[in-house]
């Protein structure tokens, strides 16, 4: 896997917001790595949480959801030191609590990342498919190798009685060619 495309969710949203011709692409680029960086190193940060961001002018718009409260202020506080940033729009989302979805996460992070297909991302420091739960619909993000891998893990996922699964993960190809469109 490709190290560049870790953080998928932060990439995609990144690209899309930014149209070519409204900014200068080198320093978007090295903000987008710092806002990446803030985020992968934050030490709550897990698979069962997603950020995405978007930079425009030097406003950082952060999107996704996180499982507790103090995630979603420290992430936009850590966003909010990266040189070159003038404001952070925090637009990150707290998933309520239920026991119910804890044990799908853990269930479901278990069977992917337990799978022999899957052990190259779990050793990764940071594992590349996020599991979203809330209200007991599943949302798979990242990036993976394959489209094998892609209907793998989600036909993982759909064995635990979740009510819906959605995978919005990506390939490296895919990644690839978003990122090549947007010139990053």
């Amino acid at each position: 896997m490709n190290p560049k495309l870790f953080a998928p969710s932060l990439v995609i949203l990144t690209a899309l917001a930014m149209p070519a011709w409204a900014q200068d692409v080198r320093k978007t680029d090295e903000i987008f790595k710092d806002v990446q960086d803030q985020v992968l190193s934050y030490a709550q940060f897990t698979i069962f949480d997603d950020v995405g961001a978007g930079i425009e002018n030097g406003v950082v718009t952060l999107a996704g959801k996180v499982t507790m409260p103090f995630k979603r202020d420290d992430i936009a506080r850590r966003v909010a030191k990266v040189p070159g940033i003038t404001r952070v729009e925090n637009r990150i989302t707290v998933l309520p609590v239920s026991s119910f979805d804890d044990d799908l996460r853990y269930a479901i992070a278990r069977a992917i990342y337990g799978n022999s297909a899957f052990w190259p991302y779990a050793s990764m420091s940071n594992p590349p498919i996020h599991i979203v739960v809330e209200r007991g619909r599943v949302t798979l993000t990242g990036v993976v190798n394959s489209e094998v891998d892609r209907m793998l893990a989600r036909s993982l996922a759909s064995s635990f009685g979740a009510f819906s699964v959605m995978s919005d993960l990506k390939t490296d190809a895919e990644m690839k060619a978003l990122l090549d469109r947007r010139g990053l």
